[in-house]
């Protein structure tokens, strides 16, 4: 149990600095609500919905400006009841805070799909 809760605070450092790192990678401005979003996310959601690393894979999917269909009452919902594989957040982060997740994750770009027969480059 010592290890889990020692590699917790390293793991938040990490997920927050892969967030600074994209958003000063995209050349994208954040608000000051999408800057306090992204604390959020990297604080309560990033050890589920962030790779640990490249290639990495993560509990949770990974969220994007498409995530529940691009729909903020879709993705508020799950922030506020969870899910089988997610905990509720309706008792652990504000109402302002869930609002700041969201306009966080809708600044995230999607992934590119290739078609199958595409080459990689």
């Amino acid at each position: 149990m010592k290890k889990i809760i020692s590699a917790l605070p390293a793991a938040c450092v990490l997920a927050a600095f892969a967030l600074t790192a994209h958003a000063q990678g995209t050349g994208n401005e954040l608000n000051p609500i999408q800057q306090q979003g992204r604390q959020v996310f990297a604080q309560s959601c990033g050890v589920c919905h962030l790779a640990p690393s490249a290639n990495a894979k993560t509990y949770g999917p990974s969220l994007n400006k498409t995530s529940a269909a691009g729909n903020d009452e879709v993705m508020r919902a799950f922030i506020v009841n969870g899910t089988d594989r997610m905990p509720a957040f309706k008792y652990y982060l504000k109402p302002a805070e869930i609002d700041a997740i969201i306009a966080y994750v809708r600044t995230l770009p999607a992934p590119v799909v290739r078609a199958a027969n595409e080459p990689q480059k």
